[in-house]
């Protein structure tokens, strides 16, 4: 089966409801793969976000990715069966759609600097210096998604993760 087939579907997911699949997808892709320490994967966020979920015909978790209410997207990932293939543009578009749809006038993401050209192609531009999360190099990057006016982005701008949180 390729990412591609319209088999795979992106919907919404809830940590309540949806929380093995996620689990498994995070688990493949930051655990496993790029040997994130797991206590530094699951933190107090996961309750509190949006989160989408990539699925096969048959149910298979292959991506998810969560959006919070300061407009920060985070843990964004794909089975590497699937990358290249749409599943991780398909997330991010969905999770952009969330925020927008939730009033947001932008969104912003802690990227690994090796997945910075992915983010560029989705409209997405880098701001600030590099630095380490988890062991593994990012960068901030920032999408606007709505009009606004200085005061608004300020205000919004206030409610963000620090630079050096996950």
């Amino acid at each position: 089966m390729s990412a591609r087939d319209p088999a795979i579907d992106i919907q919404a997911a809830s940590w309540s409801d949806d929380r093995p699949a996620i689990e498994f997808v995070r688990r493949k892709v930051f655990i496993e793969e790029q040997h994130v320490p797991e206590h530094e994967e699951w933190d107090e966020y996961d309750p509190l976000c949006r989160h989408v979920l990539a699925m096969t015909k048959n149910r298979d978790a292959v991506g998810t990715g969560r959006l919070d209410a300061t407009g920060k997207i985070g843990r964004v990932a794909v089975l590497p069966q699937y990358r290249g293939a749409g599943v991780g543009n398909a997330v991010m578009r969905y999770l952009v759609d969330l925020a927008r749809d939730s009033g947001l006038t932008e969104a912003y993401l802690n990227a690994q600097t090796t997945a910075t050209g992915f983010y560029e192609r989705l409209g997405f531009r880098t701001e600030g210096p590099e630095f380490d999360e988890a062991g593994i190099p990012h960068k901030r990057m920032r999408l606007w998604i709505g009009r606004t006016n200085d005061a608004q982005a300020r205000r919004d701008r206030s409610k963000e993760h620090p630079v050096d949180a996950g």
